[in-house]
C-alpha cells in the first residue's frame, strides 16, 4: 500500500508500526490520512504474521484533530457532505477500534479532538510526561460527536463529564486519572514502555487474543451502527448553528469568537 499520510513497518517478531506522518502539522486529520488509517487497519487485521500493532505519530505530536484544510472543506459544505465525511471518520475509528490484534497508543506529544478518539480505541496507551491533551471541540461551536463512544467506552460517562465539552486542556498525569493513558513515562523511556506493553502478547496464542478483545468488546458499552449514525447527525445538526459558524470563521480567520470575553 502506498501511502503519503501513514508510514507502516512490521518488524521480524511481528510487531507493526503505524505512524501519522504529517510532522508539519502535527499530524492533524485530513480526508487523505482518515482514508490511509481505515486501509491500514483492514490490512492489519488481516494478515496473519502481525502479532500487535503500535499506534504513535512522527515528530512533536501525536495528532492535533482536524486539519485546517479539511476543517475549510466542512464549513463550506452543505448537510449531505459533512455527514459523509464524518460517517469516514467513524468508520475508521470502527476499524481501528475493531482490529483484531492488541493496538498500543505511543503518544510522544499533543493530541487534541480526533487525537483523543484515537487513543481511545488503542487497547492501552503509554504517553509522555510532557503531553497535552484536550476536547477542544466546544471551542468550535461544535461538539466531539464521531468520536464520543470511543471516548466515553475508555473514560466512563463520569470522568469524560471532566472534559469532554470544557475544552480544557490537561496533562499527561490527569489523562492516567481519567484512564486515557494506562502509563506515564519520561521521554527517553517511552520505547522501553511500549515495549513492555508489546511484549506478554509475543508469548500469547494470536486467535486467542483476538477472540479476547473481540469477547470484551462485546461485554463493553455498545457502539453499534444506529449508535455512530446517530452521532454524525447531531455533529451534522451542530455545523448547521449559528455557534459553529461564528466559531469556525473565528478559527480561519485566527480571532476569538464572539462568546469570548474580549
Amino acid at each position: 500500500m502506498t501511502c503519503e499520510t501513514i508510514l507502516l513497518s512490521i518488524d521480524p517478531r511481528g510487531v507493526a508500526t503505524l505512524t501519522l506522518n504529517r510532522p508539519e502539522k502535527h499530524n492533524s486529520m485530513s480526508a487523505r490520512m482518515i482514508g490511509e488509517l481505515t486501509a491500514a487497519a483492514r490490512d492489519l487485521g488481516a494478515d496473519p504474521s502481525v502479532r500487535a500493532v503500535i499506534l504513535t505519530g512522527a515528530g512533536a505530536s501525536f495528532c492535533a484533530g482536524g486539519d485546517l484544510g479539511w476543517m475549510r472543506e466542512q464549513f463550506e459544505a452543505g448537510r449531505e457532505t459533512r455527514m459523509a465525511e464524518a460517517r469516514k471518520l467513524a468508520l475508521m475509528l470502527k476499524a481501528l477500534n475493531e482490529l483484531p490484534k492488541p493496538l498500543i497508543g505511543r503518544v510522544q506529544g499533543q493530541a487534541f479532538g480526533g487525537g483523543i478518539g484515537m487513543m481511545s480505541v488503542c487497547d492501552s496507551v503509554v504517553a509522555v510526561d510532557s503531553a497535552k491533551f484536550g476536547l477542544t471541540e466546544v471551542r468550535l461551536g461544535l461538539i466531539p460527536a464521531t468520536i464520543s463512544p470511543y471516548v466515553l467506552a475508555r473514560m466512563g460517562e463520569g470522568k469524560a463529564r471532566r472534559v469532554f465539552m470544557s475544552a480544557r486542556i490537561f496533562g499527561a498525569a490527569e489523562a492516567r486519572d481519567l484512564d486515557l493513558v494506562a502509563r506515564v513515562v519520561s521521554p527517553d523511556g517511552l520505547d522501553d514502555a511500549v515495549e513492555q506493553e508489546i511484549r506478554p502478547y509475543l508469548a500469547a496464542a494470536p486467535a486467542a487474543v483476538a477472540a479476547s478483545k473481540a469477547l470484551a468488546r462485546t461485554l463493553g458499552p455498545a457502539i453499534t451502527d444506529d449508535v455512530i449514525e446517530d452521532t454524525i447527525r447531531r455533529l451534522a445538526d451542530t455545523w448547521e448553528t449559528q455557534e459553529a459558524r461564528e466559531g469556525i470563521s473565528a478559527f480561519l480567520e485566527k480571532r476569538k469568537p464572539d462568546w469570548v470575553e474580549k
